[in-house]
């Protein structure tokens, strides 16, 4: 690609919406949607059993709840897990609090969450990343982590897990990592002009 080639322009969020909602195919619990990296539901958070089988060493909450927060309104939106719900099993924990709202800012997440993850996979670890129904949240947080760290463009990401999982972050999410997808970008042609002087 020369620097004189029209700059990168992600799919919009309908264009992306549009190919998440296409030949939707039913999926479990939990996933793996690449080497060693599993997105579900909170089914699959609760199963300890069926994440020791799977040989999780990591566990990514993207809606963790703290254990002191008012169980008042919308609290049947997170999952209360934690540290203390596997203190049996040789886990570590990482909650990331929250809303599977088109107006949360999930963003601010994205980088440590994803050097979270590439640490785990780098000591030869699997991680298990869910929220709810392990479709927006989770699937959001997974996403960002292939553009951030294995390099993926946000459909290239997007056609990676998808295959695996049906998955569907909201219009904000989506929205969020298309300007993620944008920076990323940027930050490469930075890179590449830097090479060519």
């Amino acid at each position: 690609m020369s620097l004189r080639d029209p700059p990168y322009e992600p799919p919009t969020v309908s264009e992306l919406q549009e190919f998440l909602l296409a030949d939707r195919q039913p999926t479990g619990h939990v996933n793996q949607v690449w080497p060693n990296l599993f997105i579900g539901n909170e089914v699959a958070a609760r199963d300890k059993p069926s994440l020791h089988s799977l040989g999780i060493t990591h566990i990514v909450n993207a809606a963790h709840r703290p254990p002191d927060a008012d169980a008042g309104l919308g609290s049947h939106l997170y999952v209360k897990t934690g540290p203390r719900f596997y203190r049996d099993m040789k886990v570590d924990y990482y909650g990331v609090e929250a809303d599977d709202a088109i107006g949360f800012i999930l963003s601010p997440f994205f980088y440590p969450t994803a050097r979270y993850i590439r640490a785990a996979l780098g000591m030869g670890g699997r991680v298990f990343v869910h929220c709810l129904m392990g479709v927006s949240r989770s699937a959001t947080l997974v996403l960002a982590y292939l553009m951030i760290v294995e390099g993926l463009r946000l459909q290239e990401a997007v056609a990676a897990v998808r295959p695996h999982r049906d998955i569907c972050p909201n219009p904000g999410f989506l929205m969020q990592l298309r300007s993620l997808d944008m920076s990323l970008e940027r930050e490469r042609r930075r890179r590449r002009q830097a090479q060519t002087l």
